[in-house]
């Protein structure tokens, strides 16, 4: 690999807004000033204060990058549990957060910490000691609690054969869940000589993804933070362009390594994953909460679906894997009572044929899915049956799933 492996940081910056070391949300000026005397003795921290409780704070983080460590009062809210999982909403899920309130009992204390991620938990009135022994590393970075957090969701995405239209579906799912679900999303292009991702978002492919599957020791966050390309204000593509010539050395664990960073980043990860026998897209096949199968109506996908169907689940998959039927109706292919015979089951997703819709968004560098009509409801019912948004709004997930402490 090239000594440059790692993208330009200073090219990056140019399109991600740079996330804050601290900010806090107090509800009043004692707490506030003993946050401010008992951070101070780590030096010059670069911190933020605002007056605002719970509410003001979701609001206020709503229009600005999430920063690394978050301060947020709970104080005097009837339903403070509530109010940190609307938090969990708006927030990238790596972010380290503190909570103060005024609740003194052990158990609101434990189930804040153990079951939510909350790095920690100081009930009123503050003292500067209090502050500095228990929020101060976690601000210094120097904690690392190991517990176990579950973290963003890993779904791939799979044609039965070439050109049957996956990559086009899984471009156009994680947009969706970034743009109309508001979440936290990443692409994650397997294929790195001919992937397409980059040309879909109107993003760059980078030198990373080779380096991270190839040397997974290099690959902690500050690599993901580098390496994801910005499509969007919540969209991030990590994509390569290998030279067709140059063999790839995938190194055992590379997958595994490199999508538990990328959980910790966001909420969603699509992968864009061809199907191989072996290495970097199987790895991907075996590490992922949910699959998704897609195919077109002709007897040489119908017979390779049900081969995907048969490959073992792997240990984090709850549900089966979801079969999406794309360009449903095109001229000479099965029809879907065909398909559901030839399948022994229906598909969960049925897209119809829109052959010039898609391919001129694609010319236009546009994402289908964004110009609405049926290709966008199948899309958004994709994404509400892989768990990334709910009927009617995007869905809540616990905190332990979207704060890593």
């Amino acid at each position: 690999m090239p000594d440059h492996a790692f993208p330009d940081a200073a090219d990056d910056a140019q399109h991600r807004p740079e996330r804050r070391p601290l900010v806090c949300f107090t509800a009043d000026a004692e707490t506030e000033q003993a946050l401010r005397n008992g951070l101070s003795e780590l030096g010059r921290l670069q911190a933020e204060f605002h007056r605002a409780d719970i509410e003001k704070a979701i609001a206020a983080l709503r229009e600005m990058p999430t920063p690394w460590t978050l301060v947020v009062d709970v104080a005097g809210h009837p339903q403070p549990l509530a109010a940190l999982e609307d938090l969990s909403q708006v927030v990238e899920p790596d972010v380290r957060v503190l909570v103060v309130g005024d609740r003194e009992d052990v158990g609101f204390y434990r189930q804040l910490t153990r079951s939510f991620g909350v790095a920690d938990y100081l009930y009123k009135p503050l003292t500067v000691a209090m502050v500095a022994e228990h929020f101060g590393p976690v601000v210094a970075r120097r904690r690392f609690t190991q517990a176990h957090v579950r973290g963003g969701r890993l779904m791939t995405v799979t044609g039965a054969r070439g050109g049957v239209g996956a990559s086009t579906i899984a471009g156009n799912l994680a947009w969706y869940l970034a743009e109309v679900a508001h979440r936290h999303a990443a692409v994650l292009d397997a294929d790195l000589h001919r992937g397409i991702q980059p040309l879909l978002l109107s993003a760059a492919a980078g030198p990373g993804l080779r380096s991270a599957i190839e040397h997974p020791e290099r690959v902690d966050e500050l690599f993901v933070e580098r390496s994801a390309t910005a499509a969007g204000e919540r969209l991030s593509l990590l994509a390569a362009e290998e030279p067709l010539g140059a063999p790839l050395s995938y190194s055992p664990g590379g997958a595994e390594r490199l999508v538990g960073m990328l959980r910790r980043r966001y909420n969603f990860i699509v992968a864009d994953a061809p199907f191989a026998a072996e290495g970097f897209g199987r790895d991907l096949l075996d590490l992922a909460q949910q699959r998704i199968f897609v195919f077109q109506p002709t007897l040489a996908c119908i017979r390779d679906v049900l081969r995907l169907l048969q490959i073992e689940a792997g240990p984090a998959q709850a549900s089966r894997p979801l079969l999406v039927l794309n360009r449903a109706g095109i001229r000479g292919g099965l029809s879907t009572r065909q398909v559901i015979e030839a399948l022994k089951l229906e598909p969960d997703i049925v897209v119809p044929d829109l052959p010039r819709r898609v391919e001129e968004a694609a010319t236009l560098g546009q994402m289908a899915v964004g110009a609405g009509g049926p290709f966008r409801n199948a899309i958004a019912q994709l994404a509400r049956a892989s768990g990334g948004v709910g009927d009617k709004a995007p869905a809540r997930r616990s905190l332990r799933t979207l704060f890593r402490r």
